[in-house]
C-alpha cells in the first residue's frame, strides 16, 4: 500500500456495446467485475473511492464512497478522473491519485508501486500504463495539483480526450509484461467490452486458477 495514493475505479460508462446498463456489475466467475477491480486495486492504495453515476444504492455492498461527477453530461473518464481528484484533494493527505477502469479484472499487483517509482523525481508528471507498445490513458497515476488545469481543460476547452491532456501536462510511459496463461499471452489490461470480451475473461480467469 502507498500511503500517498488515493484510488478511483472509472465505472460511470454507459456500456453501449454490452447493451446499456452497469457494465461493472457483470459477473466473472464467483464476483462481479468491479469486486475484482476493487480487490485489486484496493491493497495498493491508502483509500479508495468510486467514480460513477446515478444512483449509489447499486454499490452500497461494496462498502466505498460513490461519487458523482462534478461536470454535468456524462463527459466520460476524465470527469471521473477531475472529481477523484477533487475528493482526494479535499479528503485525503494523499499526493496522487490512482485511476482504474471498472472492466479490466487483470492489471498487475504492482502497478501503483512502479508508476510511483517512475515519477518519483519528476513532481507534476503523469504515469501511465502501457503494454504491448500500447498505453492505457484510464491506467494513470494523477498529481493532485493538476485539478485546476484539467477541470480548464474539461470544462473551459470542452476537450475529453485524456490522451490529449495527458501529452500537454507531461507524461511517463511504464510498460508492463504480458500475461502468460496456458500457451498464450494476454495483455494484463485487457478489458470487458463485449459479450464475447466477457466469455474471454472467464476463459482466462480459468486458465490462471483465480
Amino acid at each position: 500500500m502507498d500511503r500517498d495514493v488515493a484510488g478511483i475505479i472509472l465505472a460511470g460508462g454507459q456500456s453501449r456495446r454490452m447493451g446499456g446498463g452497469d457494465k461493472p456489475l457483470l459477473s466473472l466467475g464467483k464476483d462481479r467485475l468491479i469486486d475484482r477491480v476493487a480487490a485489486r486495486l484496493n491493497p495498493q492504495v491508502a483509500t479508495l473511492g468510486l467514480s460513477a453515476n446515478g444512483d449509489p444504492a447499486r454499490f452500497a455492498a461494496m462498502g466505498l464512497p460513490v461519487l458523482e461527477d462534478t461536470v454535468p453530461g456524462h463527459a466520460g473518464p476524465l470527469a471521473g478522473i477531475l472529481t477523484g481528484l477533487e475528493w482526494a484533494a479535499s479528503q485525503t493527505s494523499c499526493r496522487w491519485l490512482m485511476s482504474a477502469a471498472g472492466d479490466t479484472p487483470f492489471f498487475p499487483d504492482d502497478l501503483v508501486e512502479r508508476l510511483v517509482a517512475a515519477v518519483h523525481d519528476r513532481p507534476g508528471a503523469i504515469a501511465v500504463a502501457s503494454s504491448d507498445g500500447r498505453w492505457h490513458p484510464t491506467f494513470a497515476l494523477w498529481p493532485l495539483g493538476l485539478r485546476d488545469a484539467l477541470r480548464h481543460f474539461l470544462v473551459d476547452e470542452d476537450n475529453r480526450r485524456v490522451s490529449a491532456f495527458m501529452e500537454r501536462q507531461g507524461h511517463v510511459e511504464v510498460e508492463f509484461p504480458m500475461i502468460e496463461a496456458g500457451n498464450q499471452k494476454i495483455d494484463p489490461f485487457f478489458n470487458v467490452n463485449t459479450p464475447d470480451d466477457l466469455a474471454a475473461a472467464e476463459r482466462l480467469l480459468q486458465s490462471l486458477g483465480s
